[in-house]
């Protein structure tokens, strides 16, 4: 593996190691959700949802699309896959 895929599983890991925005991954792996629709179930406020989907997008966990005056976040399964794929291998040896 090279430098740059290296970076890119840690972005990952980085960006499910923590409660809340594994709480979003979760909402998320039922449908797609706006950030209203999360707000309601989260316990914290406009910009710390913010903060988190940053990370989450950065790291290509989550992606999102604008529809009208509303940004819609879904899962991005390819990223899980290239985790659990690397995963596997790491525990496989």
């Amino acid at each position: 593996m090279n430098n740059t895929t290296y970076v890119v599983y840690a972005r990952i890991f980085k960006a499910m190691s923590d409660e809340n925005r594994l709480r979003i991954l979760d909402y998320l792996k039922e449908k797609e959700h706006n950030a209203s629709e999360l707000l309601e179930k989260l316990d914290f406020g406009q910009s710390t949802l913010s903060h988190h989907m940053s990370l989450l997008l950065e790291a290509g966990v989550v992606e999102s699309r604008k529809n009208g005056k509303w940004t819609i976040y879904r899962l991005n399964p390819a990223a899980y896959e290239k985790m659990m794929n690397w995963m596997k291998r790491y525990l496989e040896g």
